[in-house]
């Protein structure tokens, strides 16, 4: 259930907690040396592919956003019954200074890397759980059509690096609803990591793409040399 990106952050001195203490060259797939085949593994499980060839295994195809409503997904349960739910999960497993955790999962302490604009941030109640392909985004491109089941497991998947982050709450505020042809996170050092991430969760959990984000996507993934999509298709 804790994502790998959990490792890579946790190997930056935790006496470093400026916001250059961890860059996301460090801390995400996309800026490992890209040795990757251009197609996916024959298990059918584990896939890496290089970006700009990720970017085009997305299928294309017109959003609708008709019937959308943010109840339909069913946020922050506790799969495994814990006492963490979702949110406190992302919380603890991102965490580059961990927590206490009290009664119930109360966190109190902790220091938290917020990606989208390079900040390191202190109090878990000054940042978001940020999908990083937003719910309505994915209403649009493919879950409309899911069952409330699927829709739950998506809105609260702990099981992929690219699918919740936790973010400091201003950039994700300004991003809402929007795709990449809309909105890049605001750190200079953030746009290769933040594609990746995007395509991964859209490839994993098979949601298509629109024209104009198809185009952005190309364009930011030519400008990432090395970036390679590493996912695995939702069950």
């Amino acid at each position: 259930m804790y994502r790998t990106r959990l490792l890579a952050v946790l190997a930056c001195p935790l006496l470093m907690l400026s916001a250059s203490a961890c860059t996301p060259a460090t801390s995400h797939e996309d800026a490992k040396p890209s040795s990757a085949p251009s197609a996916s593994s024959s298990d059918g499980k584990n896939r890496a592919l290089r970006l700009a060839d990720a970017v085009g295994r997305l299928k294309l195809a017109r959003e609708s956003r008709t019937g959308y409503e943010r109840d339909k997904f069913h946020l922050w349960t506790d799969a495994d019954h814990d006492g963490c739910d979702t949110r406190k999960e992302v919380l603890l497993a991102e965490a580059v200074k961990r927590p206490s955790q009290g009664r119930n999962c109360k966190l109190t302490g902790g220091a938290w890397r917020s990606y989208y604009d390079d900040l390191t941030v202190t109090d878990a109640r000054k940042l978001d759980i940020d999908h990083v392909v937003p719910l309505a985004e994915a209403w649009d491109s493919g879950a409309s059509k899911w069952t409330p089941e699927r829709r739950e497991q998506y809105a609260n998947d702990l099981d992929a690096d690219s699918s919740l982050v936790a973010v400091s709450l201003g950039p994700n505020r300004t991003k809402g609803d929007k795709d990449p042809a809309e909105w890049m996170p605001p750190a200079k050092d953030a746009t290769c990591t933040y594609v990746t991430d995007w395509v991964a969760a859209k490839l994993r959990w098979k949601l298509t793409a629109d024209r104009a984000e198809q185009k952005a996507l190309q364009r930011t993934a030519a400008g990432c040399s090395g970036g390679t999509v590493r996912f695995t298709p939702a069950p």
